[in-house]
């Protein structure tokens, strides 16, 4: 049997085309369960990036709820998430067109219940006794920042709103009691991001249902309280960072005690509604995904013993965790399978497999799977990552080449990166290209310290950790540092873009809606991260110096380095001007750059043509900046100051 064709990095021929990751790949996201039936949210690039509420019976046979032509997306705090909410087969879900809430069921066409107005509503819960949802509503009325409310919405389409909890900045997690006589929530202040400082708040549902004699039970300045959720038996727990780390804790007799205390994370920060990381099972045991290193388990918690059994599962990446009865449910992936939906038995300990989000099979000898690794980072400190060096079984280097580097920033910048499989990656490293996933300082998964190394610091600590990253690499022979790209999206295109601004490693980059003036995101973005930079940078207008100072559109000077952006036009978190102005003066000064806009696209491109579009033109690019050639053709990007 012949051996590996020998082609230089870069050039290796991959069954992992553009085309095959937007083929048949969806995004899985809001678990729910209904009885025996199954919910979550499918979003089909094939669909335009259309989010579709699905519904899987006990047979197994699976229904769209909603009908073409309705998108189940709110638009709350921009990111959205907990867009819709089901209860005995009725589903009631947030439209995004209108961002209006429907009712309906199966094959039944779905019925507006609120009125054709500003509002956009999130995160509901059904109080069945009232004849209502109870959820977060954001008020678009008026100008200047929406208003931001806990309401009562009538199911029946025909009762106005009732306003029941307000006066503060934002408002997440409503949750109603087993009995339905107490309502808890979490809520929070500008200059607050909910990973900074939150509190949790208790009060009674009163006889015309209205909620009185409220109640401050946990948080406060330096605490994020996240996922309030009610036991079976009615004890409320919630997750707290008071010990710095992220653990499950509950009020009994009016104090606070820890349900299970471990130097893990059980949370994840609040960017998107009904994200959640743990559920009661009818016995009142816990079913949790926590975090230590960066990778994820799935565990259960008897709450008398304070105990945690892990469970024996092959998934590293865990969300969205539901449980009713005996069933839970999760979002899991691992490195060598899609994300997929999850039962588990919690009987038997068994898993199975309900709707993957790629029915793509890729030989393993294309993959490869992700290394952690910690190296050292300014000022003595040690930065976590994963490695994934490349692998194609039909290819290998000539002798005594190393292969480029492609370091991956993640976005948030208070997030984490997954190490589920992603064709993404397989992408480059079947192709030769070496990735470094980076989680620098200021990401999630390692501990309050670890996160708030960015604080006052964005622009400076992850530009460190994403250069000290290459260097170690490079210092191992294991990748070319001549050929060192950086690339991210929305956050992650801004420290892409100060990387190749202000630190000479970097060869070249790609911005995906990168933040390029973060004074004029300051100025212009919406109310969720209204103020989020005051604790990344500095508090806004005194600290004006400093955005200009860590913006690289102020610093051209310093950027000249080949430079590909992408950007979606109708973007509201990281307007197109931002893209726009870096080309522009790249353009000007002459620097190798190009441009590549997608009409119709938000922050994040969803739809299938956009997402193949923007992966080729990127290999391209660094093809013709780091000189190698494709295996296969693809379709050009124009680039400016190239011959």
């Amino acid at each position: 049997m012949a051996g590996p064709r020998i082609a230089p990095y870069g050039s290796w021929k991959s069954p992992i085309t553009s085309d095959l990751i937007v083929a048949e790949t969806i995004r899985l996201t809001e678990i729910a369960l209904d009885g025996d039936d199954i919910y979550w949210i499918e979003m089909r690039p094939s669909e335009g990036g259309r989010y579709v509420v699905v519904r899987r019976s006990p047979g197994g046979a699976t229904t769209d709820v909603t009908p073409p032509g309705f998108n189940a997306r709110t638009r709350v705090h921009e990111y959205g998430g907990g867009s819709y909410v089901v209860d005995r087969g009725s589903v009631v879900f947030s439209h995004f067109d209108d961002q209006r809430l429907y009712r309906g069921r199966p094959g039944e066409t779905p019925v507006a219940i609120t009125p054709d107005a500003p509002l956009r509503y999130a995160d509901a819960v059904v109080d069945r006794a009232r004849g209502r949802l109870i959820c977060v509503r954001e008020d678009h009325t008026a100008d200047g920042e929406p208003v931001n409310t806990i309401c009562g919405v009538g199911l029946d389409g025909e009762s106005a709103d009732a306003v029941l909890v307000s006066g503060s900045d934002f408002y997440a997690s409503p949750r109603l009691s087993p009995d339905g006589s107490r309502l808890a929530w979490v809520t929070w202040g500008h200059p607050n991001m909910p990973w900074d400082s939150t509190e949790l708040w208790v009060g009674e549902v009163d006889t015309d249902g209205s909620v009185v004699r409220s109640k401050h039970v946990a948080g406060g300045p330096g605490e994020s309280v996240v996922q309030p959720e009610w036991s079976p038996d009615g004890v409320l727990h919630f997750v707290s960072d008071r010990t710095d780390w992220w653990n499950i804790y509950r009020l009994t007799g009016g104090s606070v005690e820890p349900v299970c205390e471990m130097e893990a994370e059980f949370g994840w920060p609040h960017w998107v509604f009904r994200n959640a990381l743990y559920a009661f099972a009818g016995d009142g045991r816990i079913v949790c995904s926590f975090t230590q290193g960066g990778t994820w388990r799935l565990g259960v918690i008897d709450p008398a013993a304070g105990e945690l059994q892990a469970v024996d599962a092959p998934y590293s990446d865990i969300n969205c965790v539901c449980a009713e009865g005996t069933t839970a449910c999760f979002r899991g992936g691992s490195p060598a399978e899609h994300a997929a939906v999850v039962r588990l038995d919690l009987e038997t300990g068994e898993t199975d497999v309900l709707r993957r989000s790629s029915t793509i099979e890729v030989d393993p000898g294309y993959i490869t799977a992700p290394e952690p690794v910690e190296f050292p980072t300014e000022g003595g400190r040690t930065a976590h990552a994963f490695f994934y060096p490349p692998k194609n079984r039909d290819f290998a280097a000539p002798d005594g080449e190393r292969p480029p580097l492609l370091v991956k920033i993640h976005g948030g910048p208070t997030g984490a990166t997954s190490t589920a499989l992603s064709l993404d990656i397989q992408y480059w490293t079947s192709r030769g290209i070496a990735v470094l996933d980076v989680n620098y300082g200021g990401s999630t998964g390692y501990g309050r310290p670890y996160r708030e190394r960015l604080r006052d610091n964005w622009g400076v600590v992850d530009v460190d950790d994403c250069v000290h990253g290459a260097r170690w690499l490079v210092d191992g022979n294991l990748v070319d540092g001549e050929r060192l790209a950086i690339r991210g999206g929305s956050a992650g295109g801004y420290t892409t873009l100060a990387a190749l601004a202000f630190r000479d490693v970097f060869k070249a980059g790609a911005s995906y809606f990168g933040v390029s003036d973060a004074e004029a995101l300051a100025k212009e973005t919406h109310k969720f991260e209204s103020r989020y930079l005051d604790g990344l940078i500095g508090p806004y207008p005194e600290r004006a110096d400093v955005y200009r100072e860590r913006s690289a559109i102020h610093h051209i000077d310093g950027l000249d380095r080949p430079l590909i952006l992408f950007q979606g036009l109708e973007d509201k978190i990281v307007p197109p001007n931002q893209a726009e102005m870096m080309f522009d003066a790249l353009k000007r000064k002459g620097i190798p750059v190009a441009y590549v806009a997608f009409e119709g696209e938000q922050h994040g491109f969803r739809k299938a043509k956009n997402i193949k579009r923007a992966l080729d033109a990127e290999l391209y690019f660094y093809g013709k900046v780091f000189g190698f050639d494709l295996a296969d053709p693809v379709e050009p990007v124009p680039i400016e100051n190239v011959e």
